[in-house]
């Protein structure tokens, strides 16, 4: 029998993959209430993000923030929580879903209910560049551009798998590179890239378990940057980006830091964090917070 425990905030992003198409939030709060979880429900709109609400439920004294909705959704609930002792829970409800898989929490929603009410916690790194927070990754380079040019296809009214068919034509036909200047670690880096690509911990870009991470508290950042490919090269490393593959081609340099500094020829650049498009002024400043996130696990 569960043990009834203390309040919890939960917020609801209701566009997040399985969210949208399958479940309310009534419906995730009943499932914390039968799991022995009293909680009070916020949804994300365009006017009130996953972040501010974040912040709002730490303001008003809950020591559990349930975070229902994609990477996206965990990402910004987790920037909020980050140096408090306030706990992230989290119910996977996006399309991929990969911090969740990493953090080995279960897919089923009523089981990762369970989770949440036990509260096992565990603390863990975040990633930051220029004061925004990452849990995954950031990049920039191709999959910022494919990303921004599927969105804005997406509001002209085409379906996903379309869209991002004819975004990623698009990025062919500029066959886009970054020149960057890379310091970490007392070297410097010239080169010229398709990406670069930012972990929060090490991800495994070779064999099975391709894409995913087995420590997120080693208190590291992984710098990957891909060399100079052919068109076909680029669609395979986005196609693999896009699906948190971050190499099939054997073509990636790997480091391993805990602070890197990015230039690029641009006083402006486009980068992804977990999904979210940002612009943000070069330099790029990527330093690594250890062990600044309590998250709920099995």
């Amino acid at each position: 029998m569960t043990v009834a425990m203390h309040r919890a905030a939960l917020i609801v992003n209701p566009k997040s993959g399985l969210s949208g198409r399958h479940t309310k939030p009534t419906e995730i709060a009943s499932l914390l209430t039968d799991a022995g979880i009293e909680n009070s429900t916020f949804v994300t709109t365009e006017l009130q993000s996953a972040a501010v609400l974040a912040r709002q439920a730490i303001r008003e004294g809950y020591e559990t923030v349930v975070a229902c909705g994609g990477d996206g959704t965990v990402s910004q609930v987790a920037s909020a929580l980050a140096g408090t002792a306030t706990a992230l829970g989290v119910l996977p409800a996006g399309t991929l879903n990969h911090f969740a898989k990493d953090m080995h929490i279960p897919l089923d929603l009523m089981e990762a209910t369970q989770v949440v009410a036990r509260r096992k916690t565990e603390l863990i790194d975040i990633g930051e560049v220029n004061g925004k927070s990452f849990v995954n990754n950031s990049s920039l380079g191709i999959y910022p551009n494919i990303v921004t040019d599927r969105e804005r296809r997406r509001k002209m009214g085409l379906n996903k798998p379309i869209a991002f068919v004819l975004a990623i034509l698009q990025v062919l036909r500029r066959y886009p590179f970054l020149d960057v200047r890379i310091e970490a670690k007392g070297d410097c880096i010239a080169a010229r890239t398709p990406f670069v690509f930012i972990g929060n911990n090490e991800y495994e870009i070779r064999g099975l378990n391709i894409g995913t991470r087995k420590c997120l508290n080693a208190g590291r950042l992984y710098l990957y940057i891909a060399a100079p490919v052919s068109r076909w090269g680029l669609v395979r490393m986005g196609a693999a980006a896009l699906l948190g593959r971050v190499d099939q081609t054997g073509s990636l340099q790997m480091s391993s830091v805990e602070e890197a500094w990015i230039e690029t020829r641009r006083r402006h650049v486009r980068l992804s964090n977990d999904g979210e498009m940002l612009r943000l002024h070069t330099p790029l400043h990527y330093v690594l917070r250890p062990r600044d996130l309590r998250v709920i696990v099995p």
